[in-house]
């Protein structure tokens, strides 16, 4: 008699089971899904959103073949220095301890795309003497890459606004202390550069106390034909 109350229990379990199967069938569905269902613990998480894929320099899409991936950020104010980066790599910056107050500039071969030279110039209380000697002689081809630091101006003379506009540069002529500027140009260019960018010092507009915002630039440069000896 002890064994008639878990009988009982068993059977009305059975009785129930056997039951909602049956009805399962018969309505049409899929006893054994349904089963599985009735069992199955949800501890599904949500699907996280796909990170979007970088690019070289932190470009949103891929350069086409034969052309460089770039970045230039001038500096902030007179804290934050400038940054270049070429392909991928980063040729000038606080970083590597190779910026300096006025233009930081990087000379690239405008045919493999292989850096030649960075260099900065200091242009508040540094010799433009020294900027002229590494402009001029530049040759056929040559990119150059140009990124601004606190005073980009003061000391830049007719000469060199005038190489800088045998550049491509469009706004050299009109930059001005501590304004901002971003530039890439090419020696032999034929039309202006569609690379630059120039944020004006402006005491009604500047971002910073004495300075304007940082400016920041990027695109695909195409790599020219080697030159016919």
């Amino acid at each position: 008699m002890r064994l008639a109350g878990p009988l009982r229990a068993v059977a009305v379990l059975l009785l129930v089971g056997f039951t909602w199967v049956l009805a399962t069938a018969i309505l049409g569905g899929d006893s054994s899904s349904v089963v599985k269902h009735f069992f199955s613990v949800t501890n599904e998480e949500p699907t996280a959103e796909p990170k979007p894929r970088r690019y070289k320099c932190g470009l949103s899409a891929p350069c086409p073949q034969k052309h460089l991936a770039f970045r230039l950020v001038s500096g902030a104010a007179n804290v934050i220095g400038p940054k270049i980066c070429l392909e991928d790599k980063i040729l000038v910056s606080s970083v590597k301890n190779n910026v300096g107050r006025g233009l930081n500039i990087a000379l690239v071969n405008g045919v493999t795309g292989e850096l030649i030279e960075t260099k900065s110039f200091d242009m508040w209380a540094g010799d433009v003497t020294d900027l002229l000697k590494y402009l001029r002689p530049l040759h056929e081809g040559t990119l150059v890459f140009v990124a601004s630091f606190d005073d980009p101006a003061t000391k830049l003379n007719d000469e060199a606004r005038r190489l800088f506009e045998e550049l491509g540069s469009s706004v050299v002529k009109e930059l001005t202390f501590r304004d901002s500027w971003v530039f890439v140009g090419a020696k032999g260019i034929e039309n202006k550069s569609p690379f630059e960018q120039r944020m004006k010092n402006s005491k009604n507009s500047n971002k910073y106390e004495g300075w304007p915002e940082s400016l920041e630039m990027d695109g695909c440069i195409p790599l020219r034909a080697p030159l016919e000896s």
